[in-house]
């Protein structure tokens, strides 16, 4: 288990520590720390805070998604879904919501709007070729291996 240095804005510092909700969860929820609530109008995005910055170690990423509940509940998701944090971003951590449902939703301080989740990366070094191995599917793309 990595540590992940965390540092909190002034409006943010009292929302807490991001957390697990329970034992197998994969994600920590961001809270938003805003002053203000927000309504969300159906189709319009706008960035919320999360009133803190983390340091990732080298080859880790954080990925922001959406909250499964608040996705199909309202239409509330993450519209760059999964957002990436690298390893050397220091700003504020921030998610990009969207409202895709047909009603007014509103976001209060502290309320629960994404998850994130730590993630190792692998680097990987590009080296050209003039082919590529073949394979049974090759070259067929969205939908070439059928529905069924």
């Amino acid at each position: 288990m990595n540590t992940i240095k965390i540092k909190f804005f002034e409006h943010g510092k009292d929302l807490g520590m991001p957390h697990y909700m329970t034992e197998g969860s994969a994600g920590v929820d961001l809270r938003a720390a805003i002053n203000e609530m927000i309504v969300l109008k159906p189709m319009e995005r706008r960035l919320i805070p999360t009133g803190f910055a983390i340091a990732l170690p080298n080859n880790f990423e954080a990925q922001v998604r959406p909250r499964s509940g608040l996705a199909y509940k309202n239409g509330i998701t993450v519209l760059n879904s999964p957002g990436t944090i690298d390893s050397d971003y220091r700003g504020e951590v921030k998610v990009l919501l969207i409202n895709l449902g047909n009603e007014d939703f509103v976001i209060e301080r502290g309320e629960r709007i994404a998850q994130m989740i730590i993630q190792k990366c692998e680097k990987a070094i590009f080296s050209v070729v003039d082919e590529l191995d073949k394979t049974d599917r090759s070259s067929g793309g969205y939908g070439s291996t059928g529905v069924k």
